[in-house]
This record gives structure tokens, sequence and C-alpha cells, in this order.
């Protein structure tokens, strides 16, 4: 069984999720090219020296949030039928580079006929999205070198 994650393929297996992505770049400053599903443009702005051709690798992260929050609230609401006629989230975040610490401030507007109780249930749901779960957890990354073909 097969989904989609903000365009890039992902599949369930016993409760886990495996992404699989890859990245180039080439001799042009910062402009790159992303592969999943789908391809995006990663780069950095001009004052950077880069080509302002896509959103910084800052942006992708709070993007990853912002629409995996929505995705997941629509489809809460859709499952319980209810009145969500949009929704909107905003994301901020600091970078603290000497604490190497982050804090991401997630701001949710939902529009349609809802109660209290349910645009309560729709922001406890943002925050059960699997990039919210796993942005407040520890992520292991390993690194490999690997030879070119």
């Amino acid at each position: 069984m097969g989904a989609f994650l903000f365009g890039l393929s992902y599949i369930y297996e016993k409760n886990q999720t495996m992404v699989k992505i890859s990245a180039h770049i080439g001799k042009t400053n910062y402009i790159t090219e992303i592969k999943g599903s789908h391809t995006i443009i990663a780069d950095e702005p001009t004052e950077k020296g880069g080509g302002n051709q896509g959103m910084n690798p800052g942006e992708l992260l709070a993007s990853s949030l912002a629409s995996c929050s929505l995705i997941t609230m629509q489809m809460y609401a859709q499952r319980k039928a209810w009145d969500l006629a949009a929704a909107h989230v905003e994301i901020s975040y600091e970078h603290d580079m000497k604490e190497n610490t982050a804090t991401m401030i997630k701001h949710i507007t939902l529009t349609g006929n809802l109660d209290d109780a349910q645009r309560q249930r729709l922001k406890y749901f943002a925050g059960k999205c699997p990039v919210h779960r796993i942005l407040e957890k520890a992520v292991n990354i390993e690194s490999f070198l690997t030879d070119a073909v």
C-alpha cells in the first residue's frame, strides 16, 4: 500500500514508513534537484549566492510540517464528516546555531461549521501528523560515502 507525502513516495510496513529521495547538485551555486515521485528545486536566495529558484532547505522543512499537518487534519475531518471548509497553517521557527536548538511555532486557522471541541480535536491531530512526530523526537542520521558510477 502506498501514499504520497509532499510529493515523495513512501510505503507503510508494520507501522514504519520508508521514504527514499535523491538529490543532486552540480556546479551552479546551490541549485539542488530533488527527486521522489516528483521533482522539486531547492536553492538559496541571491543574497546568499544562490539563484533563488526554489525554497531553501529550512523552508522545505517548515513546509513539510505545514503540509503534513493540513493533510492530517483534512483526512480526520473527512472521516468524521465534519464541515472543514478550509485550513491554513503558518510555521515560523528559529534555529539557535550556537546552542544547536530550534523552536517551531505552528499557527492553525480553521474555517467551516466546527464547534470548539471539533476545532480542538483537529489541532490535536495536527500534532500527530508523521512529520510533527518525527521533528519532536530525535532523528538518527547515518551518512555513508559511495563511489560515483
